[in-house]
């Protein structure tokens, strides 16, 4: 996703990795919550998008985009401030 933002907007966009261990300690409202997500997602990769189906989801939203062509439209909408 950072390659094709970078390429998307014409600025260097570099993925941050940061553990749910440290996410959840961020101490906002909802940190700990979200850092339980990602680690859900990143201990659970396999159970997590095998419950995805973007056929399905293509039934149900037949304008579904990828993210690329999301972003062909939209990169210009994107604040650079």
């Amino acid at each position: 996703m950072a390659d094709a933002l970078t390429k998307a907007i014409g600025q260097q966009v570099r993925y941050n990795e940061v553990s749910p261990e440290v996410y959840r300690s961020f101490g906002f409202p909802g940190a700990e919550d979200l850092g339980n997500m990602f680690q859900f997602y990143r201990d659970f990769d396999e159970v997590c998008n095998a419950t995805r189906n973007v056929g399905y989801s293509r039934e149900l939203n037949p304008e579904l985009k990828s993210f690329d062509t999301w972003l062909a439209q939209n990169a210009s909408r994107i604040p650079m401030d």
